[in-house]
């Protein structure tokens, strides 16, 4: 007999009175064989006689037993459409059908680590099958879940650095090598989405610091430890990043003088931000670097740059300035730090310094705050050889000449050269055979900076000239 044709000799033995036992031994057969072969009194006239033209095999037959009178009316829709050539799908078989029943995440009974008792849920047991699965399998994982961090933790108190796969994600051992505990293996535990769950103790990665051979081990020969594994992803970092720096922003626009002090770092260390560095003072000519190394304004500069390094214990940077400019981070908190304990007359002395620094020379910032300051220039500056050499504009020349030494002298050397016209200027300015004259400042180290022939080109004094407006009134 086939599977229907047993049904119903086991249908009517059971309406005579005999029980399933008393079947079962009839037939020599277990009880479970005939508790399967009753279910079949569940399935459609439908699904029975596609079994019996031949349409669909045994096992098919008892997977529908299983389905609901819903399913199982699906399926004889389905099945019907098949003889509509425009269909292109029909009924499921096979391995097809059980997944159409049970869904793809059926997980059995016996992969549960936790106590059955606890699950509180339904159990579906397959008449047809080996295994009961679990109904609920968001309840399932819940225990499952908190089984495996129990096992988590167990593995961690044994020692091994313990890492729980993601659901799904299969052990890569051909990554690894197997090693010892002592020897940095690790312990991995694999979770695949049927349920079960897998334990990998005593692998290590190829290139971890244990698998370095003698580059794992320091100049005492001690084994290194491993470099910690990142807690947070790149993108949890930047996350965090952003709402912190976002939250210290809002609150730094109360603190002026705590803002004043990190303004101060960024302007001496740099930051990613901050791209600052001391104006480099490159000069053309030898003499020019000689004339400005010998500058009392350059003197100032030096003392007070000794003073304020001793101020904040630090030493001058690779450019022998205050400011280096290289975003060093520590740097940068260590000088907040000390900042902190100093007054805001020390920050802002601090400040000025490194602002003298970095403030770029020949720049419209310069000459806009000569405007603003008024600096006595014969304080700091007397005209030397190095710039008169510079000079080769015969109308210049002679204009200077008329400055230092009067008119009448300048229109009776006009026609001499640029080098005599020097000499008298010099001469002037030294007292040599000439009336001395003290503190002599030509038009072009005035503040506004000024020229002696106005159909030539001075750089530094067109693009004074843009912003002089800005800083009358001040």
């Amino acid at each position: 007999m086939d599977e229907l044709e047993e049904y119903e000799a086991f249908a009517k033995l059971l309406k005579q009175g005999r029980s399933v036992a008393d079947i079962a031994r009839t037939f020599g057969q277990s009880e479970r064989y005939v508790k399967q072969r009753l279910a079949l009194a569940s399935l459609q006239s439908a699904i029975k006689d596609a079994y019996r033209n031949g349409d669909i095999e045994a096992e098919e037959l008892q997977l529908l037993a299983s389905a609901t009178r819903r399913q199982q009316k699906e399926w004889v829709a389905a099945f019907a459409a098949e003889k509509d050539p425009t269909i292109d799908e029909g009924a499921p078989r096979g391995r097809e059908l059980r997944q159409w029943l049970f869904g793809s995440n059926q997980i059995a009974i016996s992969v549960a680590r936790f106590p059955l008792d606890t699950y509180k849920g339904d159990v579906i047991t397959d008449l047809f099958g080996d295994f009961s699965y679990f109904a609920d399998v968001d309840a399932f994982w819940v225990l499952q879940n908190a089984a495996i961090a129990g096992l988590r933790d167990e593995l961690a108190g044994q020692g091994w650095t313990v890492t729980v796969l993601d659901k799904g994600t299969r052990f890569p051992a051909w990554q690894y090598d197997e090693a010892e505990l002592e020897e940095g293996g690790e312990a991995f535990i694999e979770v695949r989405t049927n349920g079960e769950v897998e334990v990998h103790r005593g692998y290590r990665a190829y290139d971890s610091p244990h698998a370095a051979g003698e580059n794992s081990r320091d100049g005492d020969g001690k084994r290194k430890t491993p470099a910690a594994k990142p807690e947070l992803t790149k993108a949890a970092e930047n996350y965090l990043a952003l709402h912190r720096h976002a939250i210290v922003r809002a609150e730094l626009l109360a603190h002026p003088a705590i803002a004043l002090r990190l303004a101060a770092v960024h302007m001496i260390a740099g930051s990613a931000l901050w791209s600052v560095k001391p104006d480099p003072q490159r000069a053309e000519k030898e003499t020019t670097a000689e004339s400005l190394a010998a500058s009392p304004a350059q003197a100032a500069l030096t003392t007070e740059r000794d003073a304020v390094l001793d101020l904040l214990q630090i030493g001058n940077s690779y450019y022998g300035t205050l400011t280096r400019g290289n975003g060093d981070g520590h740097t940068g908190a260590v000088l907040f730090a000390r900042l902190l304990a100093l007054p805001d007359e020390e920050v802002l002395r601090v400040i000025a310094l490194a602002m003298a620094e970095t403030l770029a020379a020949g720049s419209a910032l310069t000459e806009a705050a000569g405007l603003v300051i008024q600096p006595d220039v014969k304080r700091w500056w007397k005209l030397d050889d190095a710039f008169l050499d510079l000079l080769k504009d015969r109308t210049a020349i002679n204009a200077l000449v008329a400055e230092v030494a009067g008119q009448a002298t300048a229109d009776g050397n006009v026609t001499e050269t640029g080098k005599v016209q020097k000499t008298i200027i010099r001469d002037c300015l030294t007292g040599e055979g000439r009336e001395r004259v003290e503190g002599f400042v030509p038009r072009y180290m005035a503040f506004p900076p000024s020229h002696y022939d106005p159909n030539k080109a001075f750089e530094i004094a067109r693009a004074s000239e843009k912003i002089n407006a800005l800083f009358t009134s001040i």
